[in-house]
């Protein structure tokens, strides 16, 4: 096994979220000895503000999977030393394929969107992603959540005030194209094949992504030269970074981190 004693960790983001949610994740690895980046998807390299205001965004609108995954292929190959890759959703996902690709010492993939093949009809699944996924609607422009599918999808179960400020804070337009790549070839993962480690988290009261799906998505590794784990924390949603038990799950994941070879 690749030893995995990297002191370099990159931070990919999920979809429909700012870049700056992992602002608290990477101070917190920063005080481990950590060097850490949080590079935004391409055309949003703005406040989250800003790019509210610019929805319907075209240049958003137009992002796909692939074009992604190689954005952040790039950036990894960049970095002075092979990293430590930590993904959320669609950045869980990310990281899932780039590991495939041999890049990255280690990954974590919080509550990620499952690759191809792995599906569940759970109706909180389908209410949660059929906004996003945009059908009958025209693709050239971008997808913003309101204020109460972001309550739905991401925040369920925090108080209002709280949903509010996250929103505001957070929420940005998405391509509908992006979130409909991740059901083709495009987020195709071989899972018998060899991989540096990696640990897959869930949430019990994520709508958007079931623990049952990060549970099945793990159980599709099949090789046993590789090291998989999983994990399912109580009482997370799908804004789980910025919940205020977030530096449990960040812990926990630093601590898996340390225990490799």
């Amino acid at each position: 096994m690749e030893n995995s004693r990297s002191k370099t960790v990159v931070f990919i983001t999920g979809a429909f979220v700012h870049h700056s949610c992992w602002d608290e994740w990477q101070t917190f690895f920063k005080d481990k000895g950590y060097r850490t980046i949080a590079p935004p998807w391409p055309h949003k390299n703005a406040a989250a503000e800003t790019l509210r205001n610019s929805h319907p965004n075209k240049d958003i609108a137009s992002n796909r999977l692939s074009a992604l995954i190689d954005h952040y292929d790039q950036i990894v190959r960049e970095q002075a030393e092979k990293p430590i890759l930590i993904g959320h959703s669609i950045g869980g996902l990310i990281v899932q394929l780039l590991l495939q690709r041999g890049l990255g010492v280690a990954g974590v993939a919080i509550h990620p969107v499952p690759p191809q093949g792995i599906m569940t009809f759970k109706f909180s699944f389908l209410k949660a992603g059929w906004g996003p996924l945009g059908f009958f609607t025209s693709t050239r422009q971008s997808f913003l959540m309101s204020f109460n599918q972001w309550k739905y999808a991401f925040t369920n179960g925090m108080d209002y005030e709280a949903q509010k400020e996250a929103y505001y804070k957070f929420a940005i337009p998405e391509s509908k194209l992006i979130v409909r790549d991740t059901i083709t070839a495009a987020a195709k993962v071989v899972f018998e094949n060899p991989h540096a480690p990696l640990l897959i988290t869930s949430g019990s009261t994520d709508h958007t992504i079931p623990a049952s799906l990060n549970e099945s998505n793990y159980r599709k590794y099949r090789n046993s030269n590789s090291v998989t784990a999983y994990k399912e924390f109580q009482g997370r949603n799908h804004f789980v970074l910025g919940q205020p038990t977030w530096k449990e799950d960040a812990a926990y994941i630093l601590d898996w981190i340390n225990k490799l070879p």
